[in-house]
Parts: structure tokens; C-alpha cells; sequence
């Protein structure tokens, strides 16, 4: 069988904080590592989704409720749910986005906002940014 769990593809989480949220894999590890022998992905998903605006907002308020909160984290592939969308991801992100250190994750955590903050403007992967309703 082919491996479907690749960087981009956007996944359901199933257990933990998160259960319920939608998340995109930034970097995989099928095989495991040292620390973490078992297959796992860094995830960057959605904590908060935007909330719904109207023209008769001013655009203070606009801009508030079309704020997101992401969260990154490192799952094991037994806790995620593949979906069939893909999300295109920019290489830096790839590159930079990091959980070893909490200085490294904060700043990580900070260009993956940006990254969703523009994609949610732009009207890109817009089922993305709406709540899951289960």
C-alpha cells in the first residue's frame, strides 16, 4: 500500500487536546526516530477558527473575528484521520517550523499563523478554515 500521510495532506485529529481539529502535516516520520520510535507527523492546525463577518462590521471588528489561532504539535499516526484534501505548504515553512525548543515552537507557531492568516484572506482552502460540525 502506498504512503498517503504526506507533508500537505490534511488530516482530522482523533485524541488529545485537539481531538476534533483539523490540522495539516508539515513533516513526517513513518519509520520513527530515537526519541519516538513509533510513526509520527509535526502537525499545524487550527486551535480557534475565524469567526463569521458582515459588512455592517466596522473593520476593527473585521479583523478580529478573522483572526487564527494555530497550534503545532507531534502526533502519533494512530491519532490522526486522513482527509482527501491537500494543502499546498510553502518550503520555508517546511524548513522552519520546529518543537524542540519552546523559543523554536513559539516562533513556529508565529509563521504558521501568518501562513493561515494570508490563506484564510486570499479565500484558499476555505473548508480548511470552517469549524468541523459533528
Amino acid at each position: 500500500m502506498g504512503k498517503f500521510l504526506k507533508t500537505g495532506r490534511v488530516v482530522l485529529l482523533l485524541n488529545g487536546r485537539f481531538a476534533g481539529k483539523k490540522a495539516v502535516i508539515v513533516q513526517n516520520s513513518d519509520n520513527g526516530t530515537k526519541e519516538r520510535s513509533y510513526g509520527h507527523a509535526l502537525v499545524a492546525g487550527i486551535d480557534k477558527c475565524p469567526l463569521k463577518v458582515r459588512k455592517s462590521m466596522s473593520k476593527k471588528r473585521m479583523a478580529f473575528r478573522s483572526r487564527v489561532r494555530p497550534f503545532i504539535k507531534i502526533v502519533n499516526h494512530n491519532h490522526v484521520m486522513p482527509t482527501r484534501y491537500n494543502m499546498d505548504l510553502p518550503a520555508d515553512v517546511k524548513s522552519k517550523v520546529s518543537t524542540s525548543e519552546q523559543s523554536k515552537k513559539e516562533a513556529s507557531k508565529k509563521l504558521v499563523r501568518t501562513m493561515f492568516q494570508d490563506r484564510y484572506k486570499a479565500g484558499k482552502n476555505k473548508w480548511f478554515f470552517q469549524k468541523l460540525r459533528f
